[in-house]
């Protein structure tokens, strides 16, 4: 069965609102809600491909768009891969030009509307930031809380509780801080042994390579109301990820580390690899900051991860 390329849009206003369309009853997939686009045609490239679909379907001209995501979809009676643009910009009043009904929406909302099975990892990448910032070790409680305060005032939307001793009374204590603080403005990400989880009901939960490997064959330990995400450094991991129905991952090592100097570096090649069969939003790690998004929008990833790149200047 010969796969179907369709080049399809996060299409995002001024306010950071996204735009989706409903499929007509009649459709493939009709009345559920899906981001717009349309079918690649033979010798176009997707940027073209996606230029000319959002013309004829919501009359707008594309003037900045950028990659997001790539997903592979297997229907019963289709394969799909949804090569996925986020545009940023745009000229026009976008309208259902061939009738179908527009909405826009936030990011958080998003969830509240039914997609196809195959849009639910766009779902994900849409929700989600470019950056990710992972706390250092070895600072004392009020540095760690002020440096947190900082980078979340420069705008980053989503960090990691880092838990380098293992799983101490006193971590508990800081993520009780780091919940109050990111309340509202920040999605916070925490780690530890599952038993911990009914403690901290709006943070998300990143798991080691370890714990995937223990318990990714029990499934996701919670619904889908909370972010899942795991640390992977190779195809094996991913597919435990993957069977374990996370929502996203940390793939590392891209380049050498100061913090894992023994650690083989994957190289962005092999990076790119790993992420074209995965499916979920992927941030790459190691070695890697600001400067390397572009790179690894490229590569197909959602963004970068990062400790020391993120962490604010003098804290």
């Amino acid at each position: 069965m010969k796969r179907v390329h369709v080049a399809a849009a996060v299409i995002r206003d001024a306010a950071g609102k996204i735009l989706i369309a409903r499929r007509a009853d009649t459709q493939h997939q009709g009345g559920l809600w899906e981001f717009p686009g349309g079918k690649v045609e033979a010798g176009e490239s997707v940027e073209t491909a996606l230029a000319r679909e959002l013309h004829e379907e919501l009359g707008i001209v594309v003037d900045a768009a950028r990659p997001l995501i790539k997903v592979r979809h297997d229907y019963p009676d289709k394969q799909v891969l949804l090569d996925v643009w986020e545009v940023s910009a745009f000229t026009g009043e976008p309208h259902g030009a061939e009738g179908q009904p527009l909405a826009w929406v936030t990011a958080r909302d998003l969830t509240n509307h039914e997609f196809p099975a195959a849009n639910q990892p766009i779902v994900a990448a849409a929700r989600l930031p470019g950056e990710y910032l992972i706390t250092p070790e070895g600072l004392e409680t009020p540095a760690l809380l002020r440096g947190m305060q900082k980078a979340i005032a420069g705008g980053i939307k989503l960090v990691q509780l880092r838990a380098p001793n293992g799983y101490d009374p006193q971590y508990r204590d800081l993520a009780v801080d780091a919940v109050g603080l990111c309340a509202g403005k920040a999605q916070l990400m925490l780690k530890g042994p599952f038993e911990w989880l009914g403690d901290f009901p709006s943070a998300g939960w990143h798991i080691t390579a370890a714990q995937l490997r223990k318990h990714a064959a029990a499934g996701r330990p919670f619904g889908k109301d909370r972010w899942l995400a795991a640390s992977c450094h190779n195809a094996e991991e991913l597919s435990l990820a993957q069977q374990m129905d996370v929502d996203f991952v940390t793939l590392s090592p891209v380049q050498p580390t100061q913090t894992h100097p023994d650690a083989q570096p994957l190289g962005w090649a092999e990076a790119a690899r790993l992420i074209e069969g995965f499916n979920r939003p992927v941030y790459l790690l190691g070695g890697v900051g600001p400067g390397e998004r572009q790179k690894a929008w490229e590569a197909g990833a959602q963004g970068v991860a990062g400790i020391r790149a993120f962490w604010p200047e003098g804290q």
